[in-house]
C-alpha cells in the first residue's frame, strides 16, 4: 500500500522578485518538487506586478494541485513604503490561494530561519545550505528568493509534522531526545 503523499506551496513574496518553492512529502521524506523565481521588475506598474503574482501563483496551483499555502508574513523595516509594496504583494499571493481553496499558514522571517537553520539570525546562504541538505539537491538556483520559498514550505512541514514514535519509545521532545531516537542521522566533521 503506498503512503499518501501531500504538497506544499512556499512563497518568499516580493514586488520585484517572488520566489516559490514546492514540496512533496511522502510518510518522513521530503522531496523537491519545483523551485523558481518570478521576475517582476520589467513592470513598472505596480498593479501589473501584482497582477502577474496572481496569475503566476495560480499556475503553479493549478499545475501542482498543493494540500497547503505557506506564505513568510512581512517584515518590519524602516520604509514604509516597501512594507506597504510587500504587503499588497502578500496579500494578491494569499488571495490567489484563497481563490483555490487553500489553506493559508503565514510563517515570520526568523521563524522560518530558525526553523531550517536553528539561527533566527541566518544568512540567506545559510538557509540556502540547509534547504540543500534537507532536501537533498545541490543546484544552486539563480536567486536565493527560490530557496527561501522552499524554507517556507519546509518550515510548514516541521511546524506540522506528528512526530513519530520510535521502536515503542516516546516521541522527541527535545534535540537530545531526537538524537538518542535517531543516531544514525548524526553525522561527525566539519563541513
Amino acid at each position: 500500500m503506498q503512503k499518501a503523499s501531500k504538497i506544499i506551496l512556499g512563497i518568499d513574496p516580493g514586488t520585484v522578485i517572488m520566489g516559490y518553492g514546492l514540496i512533496r512529502i511522502t510518510g518522513n521524506t521530503m522531496t523537491l518538487l519545483e523551485m523558481g523565481v518570478l521576475k517582476l521588475s520589467g513592470h513598472k506598474d505596480i498593479y501589473k506586478r501584482l497582477e502577474r503574482i496572481h496569475h503566476r501563483i495560480t499556475e503553479i496551483v493549478t499545475q501542482h494541485q498543493p494540500d497547503a499555502f505557506a506564505i513568510e508574513a512581512p517584515f518590519f523595516g524602516k520604509n514604509v513604503q516597501s512594507m506597504l509594496k510587500l504587503g499588497r504583494a502578500q496579500g494578491v499571493a494569499i488571495a490567489a490561494a484563497i481563490q483555490a481553496q487553500l489553506p493559508v499558514f503565514e510563517y515570520a522571517p526568523k521563524k522560518v530561519k530558525q526553523s531550517i537553520t536553528g539561527n533566527g539570525n541566518a544568512s540567506k546562504e545559510q538557509v540556502l545550505k540547509m534547504v540543500q541538505q534537507l532536501l537533498s539537491f545541490k543546484e544552486k538556483p539563480t536567486s536565493l528568493d527560490a530557496t527561501d520559498a522552499l524554507a517556507v514550505a519546509v518550515c510548514h512541514y516541521f511546524q506540522h509534522k506528528k512526530p513519530n514514535s520510535v521502536a515503542g519509545k516516546s516521541s522527541a521532545k527535545s534535540w537530545e531526545d531526537y538524537i538518542k531516537l535517531h543516531p544514525g542521522k548524526l553525522r561527525s566533521g566539519n563541513r
